[in-house]
């Protein structure tokens, strides 16, 4: 990614060429945190569509996901990473459901894309191209405002 992109643009741009939004927030932060984008293509891959039925947004996730790159537990034992990743998740969470009112993909939207009348309506509506993408870029802002 060329320093004069930024990590919004540089997840819009990988969110609009056809992957998630849980994919696109974590594809700019992937690398940093030591996973190459195609296993974090593949990791993010069901989380779109707030796990394909309303639910948790999936920038949200997907972002979730990148804070269990940097502080999550690898060693069982280890109680204290534990603990710091449960409390930096419940922190990007609430930053992320302050500027945006929730983390449920249905709220957001305003309709309910597990339904096929609900991803209809997005679609009609473009919900995914104006609205996920603002959640991509929110996602992403929040991550960097909180230094990942």
């Amino acid at each position: 990614m060329s320093e004069m992109v930024s990590k919004q643009d540089a997840a819009s741009a990988v969110f609009s060429s056809g992957f998630n939004c849980a994919q696109s927030v974590i594809s700019v932060f992937c690398e940093k945190y030591g996973i190459d984008k195609e296993a974090a293509f593949k990791l993010a891959g069901g989380l779109g569509g707030g796990f394909r039925s309303g639910e948790v947004c999936g920038a949200a996730s997907g972002a979730v996901l990148v804070v269990g790159l940097k502080y999550g537990q690898y060693i069982a034992e280890d109680k204290e990473s534990k603990l710091k990743c449960n409390a930096k998740t419940e922190e990007f969470l609430n930053e992320f459901r302050r500027r945006n009112n929730s983390i449920i993909c249905r709220d957001i939207l305003g309709v309910d894309t597990s339904t096929e009348d609900g991803r209809k309506q997005a679609m009609d509506r473009n919900l995914f191209r104006t609205v996920c993408d603002d959640m991509v870029r929110s996602a992403v802002l929040i991550l960097e405002d909180l230094g990942y």
